[in-house]
């Protein structure tokens, strides 16, 4: 009798747990604009970082936009204004990955108040690194690896007018691409036939008036295909779940990336972000944050 038992008793058990681990929906990851949650019978303003419950409701007003993490792993944005019900939200997921939950966690760290102060205090430092004209805002060495073919170039140059000229060397120092730009940033595709072959290029950017105005030399180097063998089998758990092409998954990408050590595929994902919603200053925000805390933004 006491071993029939034993099995009801650790379900139980497990329930208990699984209730208590589990006694929220959503989580708020991004906020624009003025809305509101209602718990009980008491509307109040909605903050990011809230747990919502099956029992509550949101409201958003005009121009308004919220990002929201399901408890099973499963990223929403709403953008409609209007009123939704939390158990309406929750009966529509479908899917999920508990391990984007890290990702949430490391998310709702980032842009805590500590850590803007912690930006703003960086932001004003003296920078004892090399000061040069353009600031080309990737990585040192150490850290230059790519997972994807894609690379978000972009520069700082507040003080140097465009056009800017950005060229693109192998190893040897050879030129392989030449870009001319009014912007500050471009996008290079590492598969494309000019750079197939070469496993790191040097990244380099000038004014085109006057060529002394320039950035330091920057690597970007291909990850071997044991390592991105490895980056593979770790994307594979979340990918499914941030396939979209929305600025909340581009966002939880970056977190991925960033905790892999592949900053380079961290900037281009949240610059994709930015693009996404270019009015929801929280990723703009969520941008600089991640620039200075990794040292390539003084």
């Amino acid at each position: 009798m006491k071993t029939k038992s034993l099995p009801i008793l650790l379900f139980a058990l497990l329930l208990a747990f699984s209730t208590i681990a589990q006694d929220y929906a959503f989580k708020v990851l991004v906020i624009k604009g003025t809305n509101e949650l209602k718990t009980g019978d008491a509307w109040q303003p909605i903050k990011t970082g809230a747990s919502l419950k099956s029992g509550d409701e949101l409201k958003l007003s005009d121009n308004s936009y919220i990002g929201l993490m399901h408890v099973t792993g499963k990223p929403i944005e709403l953008k409609q204004a209007g009123s939704y019900k939390v158990a309406d939200l929750s009966s529509k997921i479908s899917g999920g990955s508990s391990v984007l939950n890290k990702y949430t966690d490391f998310i709702l760290s980032s842009n805590s108040t500590e850590a803007k102060k912690n930006r703003l205090s960086a932001t004003g430092a003296v920078h004892r690194g090399e000061a040069t004209a353009i600031q080309i805002l990737l990585p040192e060495n150490q850290h230059a690896d790519i997972y994807n073919s894609s690379v978000a170039i972009s520069w700082e140059a507040s003080k140097v007018e465009g056009p800017y000229i950005v060229v693109i060397n192998n190893m040897f120092g050879e030129e392989l691409a030449k870009i001319e730009t009014p912007e500050s940033s471009i996008r290079v595709d590492l598969s494309d036939a000019k750079y197939a072959t070469e496993n790191a290029v040097l990244v380099q950017v000038a004014a085109k008036a006057d060529p002394n105005k320039k950035s330091a030399e920057k690597l970007i180097k291909k990850l071997t295909q044991p390592q991105k063998d490895k980056i593979k089998i770790s994307l594979g758990e979340i990918q499914n779940n941030v396939s979209e092409q929305t600025a909340l998954n581009k966002l939880l990408l970056a977190g991925f990336y960033e905790e892999h050590h592949l900053y380079i595929d961290a900037v281009a994902a949240y610059e994709d972000a930015i693009r996404l919603a270019p009015d929801v200053a929280f990723y703009k925000e969520s941008y600089d944050d991640f620039l200075i805390r990794n040292g390539m933004k003084r």
